[in-house]
């Protein structure tokens, strides 16, 4: 059940006249009345008109804030106070060194930047904080995000928009080309000096008793902020909560929120964790976005968090992890490197939104995603989900805020799964009939209980020539698709277009293609039968060939293979044969290095797909041979033929009729990886030469 939200907070202000107040959302308007801030050691302060709160960030390089519009004494100000502006994620401090000005290069470069938008008072050397970005245009609330860094030579510039929905940055030289990038322009000079800070020299000051209503109204408790030493800062016309970074208990930075949920931090700081002093020595920790959702933790019950001090990426970079002197953005995990390395458990809390998930992804890179946790905030409604830590505390509560924590799973790292991330695809196979996924019939009764065909596995099919290996496949192939609709990717280099066209369609129809000696008294197909064979072909088989003299590579066969499957819908493959793929190899690869290397793409893309292949080999010159079926081993080229296929095959035709019919097939099953699809033994089929099929022997009995 949601908690309704607590009416809003009083009017921060300091004399009869209303005044906007700072609030998770809006400027809010109120009746005149007397409140007062509350300090310990102060009595109650009543200040004139004008000491009430604005926000904005004066600059050369900012305009002024539009009055706002008081009701009902319908006043107006605005305010000229003197703010620290927002600092950028990299602090510069302007060189000492003589600042170049008015350089043939420094006019080119102006030029350049005014052309793509970058728009300032001034172009001089040094860094530009506070510029409207042109691609984002500063969002909705027009936010000065964009920094701008020019050389001292006036030659280059580089840019980076900081706002956590745009990331749009750049670099570029006088008289080069805007999208040129280069090195060195990419990493940003550091501090030169951290300097140190102390709160009376911040003027930071105990909360007042309406930013602590505020912060109630958020449900974080007085004894949670005082905790957390959250306090305020006075400006001339502005009151702004200032939360305090602090290691060892020591003061090292300071970061400002004011009434239009702008923040900046103080310049020049070291950049920390906030709360970095609750994780010490800590096994397990809590890594969240803002300094809120840290704070709504405490109320949860859990101390042990601490808060990024910086936003979110707009994406998750598909770089390299950057060296710890150019991973300027996330150096706060650096310094507290001692504090992090001890936890054997982190989990990361990040705002649900694609940038923090994106944070989290690159926290993960970096903490080391095997001891990483991620948490998933509960639904608002059927369409949304609540953002954080502090969103959840406000309507459902802490104890649904501890239940989130609480039921953290792990991180997911590519290619390392449990079997409960595959259970949908177990529940689904264990309700699968026999007679489909599980294994399809080839067609032949005398093969059942020998050989099925499963989606995603390799079937590898050898024989002496003429042994008709291929011509076996064809059958199986037109069997499949007359029993369960399969349609095929046909890679066979020894077949012309129209021979194996033939083939297919005289299985397919029952009848000869031609009207010749080895079609007999069986009537030849007609054009009706050939034109309902050419649309059955044309539904059915797909065709990967390479059209000029080049042997086609694996690599390309299966980038094919992979096209026909996603565009047709095909869901078996037949590469016929190997010794006719390109086999070049480096030279410092062995034969068997290299067919390893093969099957095992083979495989991947089988097992990706749900396609199953059937790649045909030759074996090697047989010597002495006595007429029998050879074995898997023989094949030419490497044992791991054998070793990688799931299922071996060897078709064998008699040649002595003294052995048998002249037109029997033994089909000799010689492996099986999977029991699902067969077990080891031999079957005998008759081949019709006329039409090309495969019979049974009982079957062609039956019929005689």
């Amino acid at each position: 059940m949601l908690l309704r939200h607590r009416t809003s907070l009083r009017g921060l202000f300091v004399s009869n006249s209303p005044c906007p107040i700072m609030t998770s959302k809006h400027f809010l308007n109120f009746k005149p009345t007397t409140s007062s801030f509350n300090y310990p050691d102060t009595k109650t302060n009543l200040y004139p008109a004008h000491k009430f709160i604005s926000s904005t960030f004066p600059s050369k390089s900012s305009p002024k804030l539009v009055p706002l519009s008081l009701k009902p004494s319908n006043l107006s100000f605005s305010s000229h106070a003197s703010i620290p502006r927002p600092v950028s994620e990299a602090y510069l401090e302007k060189a000492d060194d003589e600042i170049i000005i008015d350089t043939p290069q420094l006019k080119a470069l102006e030029v350049k930047l005014k052309e793509i938008g970058i728009v300032s008072e001034s172009f001089g050397p040094g860094q530009k904080n506070g510029l409207i970005c042109p691609m984002c245009k500063g969002g909705d609330s027009g936010e000065k995000k964009l920094s701008l860094f020019i050389s001292d030579d006036g030659n280059s510039a580089v840019w980076t928009c900081f706002r956590a929905k745009c990331g749009w940055k750049g670099s570029t030289r006088a008289f080069a080309d805007v999208k040129s990038s280069y090195k060195r322009m990419n990493a940003l000079p550091k501090v030169k000096k951290i300097k140190e800070l102390s709160e009376h020299e911040l003027n930071l000051e105990p909360l007042c008793k309406d930013l602590l209503e505020y912060f109630s109204e958020r449900m974080i408790s007085e004894e949670t902020l005082r905790r957390n030493h959250v306090m305020q800062r006075r400006y001339e016309k502005q009151i702004v909560i200032a939360f305090t970074y602090r290691r060892k208990k020591e003061l090292v930075s300071c970061k400002y929120r004011d009434i239009s949920k702008k923040f900046w931090q103080e310049s020049d700081t070291e950049k920390i964790l906030y709360g970095l002093d609750d994780i010490e020595g800590a096994s397990d920790i809590i890594i969240v976005e803002g300094e809120m959702d840290k704070l709504a933790m405490e109320e949860a019950g859990f101390r042990n968090c601490v808060s990024v001090p910086d936003g979110a990426p707009p994406k998750a970079s598909s770089k390299d992890l950057p060296s710890q002197e150019q991973d300027v953005k996330y150096q706060y995990l650096w310094n507290c490197k001692e504090y992090l390395e001890k936890a054997s458990r982190i989990i990361l809390a990040t705002d649900a939104d694609q940038p923090g998930q994106a944070l989290a992804e690159e926290l993960a890179r970096r903490l080391g995603r095997e001891r990483c946790w991620r948490v998933t905030w509960p639904s608002k409604n059927e369409k949304e989900q609540f953002k954080d830590a502090n969103e959840v505390l406000m309507f459902m509560g802490p104890a649904v805020l501890r239940g989130v924590i609480e039921n953290a799973e792990l991180y997911p790292i590519k290619g390392l799964f449990n079997f409960r991330d595959y259970f949908g695809e177990i529940d689904a196979y264990y309700h699968q009939t026999l007679g489909n996924e599980l294994g399809i019939s080839t067609g032949w009764k005398a093969l059942d209980d020998l050989y099925n065909v499963v989606p995603g596995e390799l079937t590898l099919v050898t024989g002496v020539p003429n042994s008709g290996k291929s011509e076996w496949i064809d059958a199986l192939l037109c069997n499949l698709n007359e029993n369960v609709g399969w349609k095929f990717a046909l890679c066979s280099m020894e077949n012309k277009v129209r021979e194996h066209a033939r083939k297919l369609l005289e299985k397919h129809v029952k009848k000869p293609f031609f009207d010749v000696r080895y079609g007999k008294s069986v009537e030849r197909m007609n054009l009706e039968d050939l034109e309902l064979g050419k649309k059955w072909l044309s539904d059915t088989f797909h065709l990967i060939r390479c059209e000029n003299d080049c042997l086609p590579s694996i690599e390309w066969v299966l980038r094919l293979a992979k096209a026909a499957v996603l565009r047709h819908g095909v869901n078996g493959l037949v590469i016929d044969p190997y010794n006719e793929l390109d086999h070049q190899r480096p030279p410092n690869q062995t034969e068997t290095e290299y067919v390893s290397q093969m099957l095992t793409s083979i495989k991947r893309f089988a097992q990706h797909h749900s396609c199953h292949v059937w790649f045909v080999a030759h074996p090697r010159q047989l010597q002495q041979w006595n007429g029998k079926p050879p074995n898997l081993y023989d094949i030419s080229g490497s044992a791991h033929f054998i070793n990688k296929c799931d299922t071996g095959i060897v078709i064998h035709r008699n040649r002595d009729p003294e052995a048998g019919p002249m037109d029997r097939v033994q089909i000799c099953v010689r492996k099986v990886r999977n029991k699902v699809s067969g077990t080891i033994g031999d079957a005998y089929l008759k081949y019709n030469r006329v039409t090309g099929e495969y019979l049974d022997i009982m079957e062609t009995m039956n019929r005689n």
